[in-house]
């Protein structure tokens, strides 16, 4: 497959393997802007129209990026510490218990109190212990036996995630639902739902009005709706999850995790916002500390094996694992420049299987690449390198724009 993303995704949509794709990169400054909509989406009715760069997508885990910078901004505002005691308004995550096993028959788990509190710094940082149950096979059997879901039930963040710790608070990594704990931190003590203050301390400075929790009732957004199709009637976002919509299909409220859907029009400001540094989110100096490592050396060692694991791959999110990692506030973190591409500090994650995003302030760029995936035969070697060929090939196409300015200029 071509490395241009012209070339390979118009490939990859002649082949059926995608329906198209819509990509946003810039600089700080806003001289260098590549915005790309490719191929087409397909409407409920099974019409297929051109896609747009203003298309509703589902985010999925690229909201923890935004749910983080709300809990920033309380912190900003001193309705919370980054590194004190959460339990005055969260008693339900500080009575968590960490769960080490099961009794030699099966049927007793064997847990453990936590040794520390839980941090508002480790929730964002997937270090507090609170883990994704699909992640950690006890985790999974208990949640099975003491927490089993009803088919057509919904719950939110408090009962979905209410079984224990993975391991004790600070001292490894595991990717989990710390987000969406946050998220609703973020609702006790602003006392307005977390889609609310989003809109009143996000998207409004950045002049976005097209974002919306699961799920998605504004007419207007649903008429632009990507994943409102044939193959996903409920507007689940199941193409972005591999085929899989149970997240959003069994949650309710607003989950900082893994429920926002909105434009990559409006994606990439919130990106360009933290590139540029400018003041209309977070305190300078709030976000300079959103680039820095976040995990204590227990909590680090515990990510480096995460990194070198099976899931690897997946939390690597398209970079060697050679290259020194770290996770910052935000996203995983390079701890090392990479030539032609990611330069130190690079802060990166992405959404299911098929939305990759970036901020390298070394280098002054940022973007978000959001491929759509064919269903029902969803083809993740294929998505996977077209997201690594978005990650890489629009250094290429910034180093071409560079040289035909100089020439220019010449």
């Amino acid at each position: 497959m071509a490395d241009d993303i012209e070339i390979s995704f118009h490939k990859a949509i002649d082949d059926g393997k995608i329906n198209g794709a819509v990509i946003c990169a810039t600089d700080a400054d806003g001289h260098f802007v590549y915005d790309k909509a490719l191929g087409e989406r397909i409407l409920l009715s099974g019409e297929k129209i051109p896609q747009r760069l203003d298309d509703v997508l589902y985010l999925a885990s690229a909201t923890k990026l935004i749910a983080t910078i709300a809990a920033l901004q309380c912190v900003e505002d001193g309705l919370l510490t980054l590194t004190g005691d959460l339990s005055s308004v969260a008693p339900d995550i500080a009575s968590k218990h960490v769960l080490t096993g099961f009794s030699d028959d099966g049927e007793t788990p064997l847990l453990e109190p936590p040794a520390r509190p839980i941090t508002l710094e480790m929730l964002l940082t997937h270090s507090s212990g609170i883990a994704y149950d699909f992640m950690i096979p006890h985790l999974a059997k208990w949640n099975q036996k003491f927490n089993h879901r009803e088919e057509n039930s919904r719950r939110g963040v408090e009962k979905a995630f209410c079984y224990p710790l993975a391991f004790q608070p600070g001292t490894s990594w595991m990717y989990g639902p710390g987000l969406d704990w946050a998220g609703r931190i973020v609702e006790r003590v602003t006392g307005r739902t977390l889609g609310e203050h989003m809109q009143q301390r996000i998207c409004n400075p950045l002049h976005i009005t097209d974002a919306q929790f699961n799920p998605v009732t504004r007419e207007d957004l649903r008429a632009r709706l990507v994943d409102l199709n044939p193959q996903d009637p409920n507007a689940l976002g199941r193409a972005v999850a591999g085929g899989n919509g149970d997240m959003n299909k069994h949650s309710q409220g607003d989950f900082g995790g893994h429920g926002l859907f909105m434009p990559a029009a409006d994606y990439i400001k919130i990106l360009h916002s933290l590139l540029a540094n400018d003041g209309k989110l977070l305190k300078p100096s709030t976000v300079d500390d959103m680039f820095q490592h976040h995990l204590n050396p227990e909590a680090t060692a515990g990510q480096q094996s995460a990194l070198a694991g099976p899931m690897g791959i997946f939390f690597r999110v398209g970079v060697d694992p050679e290259t020194k990692m770290g996770h910052g506030l935000g996203g995983l973190l390079t701890l090392q420049g990479v030539d032609g591409w990611y330069g130190e500090r690079t802060l990166t994650w992405g959404g299911g299987l098929s939305l990759a995003w970036f901020i390298d302030r070394e280098n002054d760029l940022c973007g978000i690449g959001a491929v759509q995936p064919a269903l029902p035969d969803f083809d993740a070697e294929v998505v996977a390198t077209l997201k690594q060929i978005f990650r890489r090939d629009v250094y290429r196409k910034r180093a071409a724009w560079r040289e035909q300015q100089q020439e220019q200029t010449s």
